[in-house]
């Protein structure tokens, strides 16, 4: 079986949501890369197992789906995955923002007040270092960079509702759109490796947290 080291045996392992066409965009890079990976899985050394999930571009649908799974799966991590249609990198996302949801999804709706969580803190924070592990990895085929503003759509919101339910055990990684040049099997394998990075990187949060 494959697994990779982790610093969670108490809890099941990450899971990998994408998501669903949205606007003109009938593929979504982000789900067709997290279905790839599922097949890869994360490595010869591991054993653990990856949740997949496809969610649609729907705010009130994503809430419901995300409160399932932080309350019923306790993952050990979730990592978001969704597709930045401008994109030329993988854009490692630190943080979630609580305000500034203007755009309508698939369903022509809009939170109310464009906010996520009335009463909620501005802004919340994974506790994985992006920028470190935008450091650490290296990929001959992609460019890995680090961002702290995720676009204030559904991804934007559907991260921070994941922060706030997962106590900041959640990440989000923006991939481009495929290409002839970008077949999802290429990016599924940068996924497994920026993947990896980040368990090794929360591992490390979890054993100081717990050594305070």
């Amino acid at each position: 079986m494959n697994t990779i080291k982790t610093y969670f045996p108490a809890y099941p392992g990450p899971w990998l949501p994408g998501f669903g066409p949205f606007r003109q965009h009938l593929v979504n890079s982000s789900w067709e890369a997290v279905k790839e990976l599922s097949k890869l899985g994360l490595g010869a050394d591991t054993n653990l197992e990856l949740g997949t999930l496809q969610l649609p571009v729907d705010y009130r649908e994503v809430k419901r789906r995300l409160t399932t799974i932080w309350e019923d799966l306790q993952p050990q991590l979730a990592v978001h995955v969704g597709m930045d249609t401008s994109a030329k990198a993988i854009f490692l996302e630190q943080c979630g923002k609580n305000r500034g949801y203007r755009d309508s999804d698939v369903r022509g709706f809009q939170p109310e007040g464009g906010v996520c969580l009335p009463g909620g803190p501005e802004v919340m924070l994974s506790v994985v270092s992006m920028k470190e592990v935008s450091r650490r990895v290296a990929l001959e085929d992609f460019k890995v960079a680090f961002s702290r503003d995720a676009g204030r759509y559904v991804c934007d919101y559907t991260y921070y509702l994941s922060l706030h339910l997962g106590n900041g055990h959640a990440t989000l990684i923006h991939v481009p759109p495929l290409s002839h040049r970008l077949p999802a099997s290429l990016l599924a394998k940068a996924l497994r490796v920026i993947i990896q990075e980040m368990l090794e990187d929360s591992g490390e949060v979890q054993t100081q947290m717990a050594a305070a």
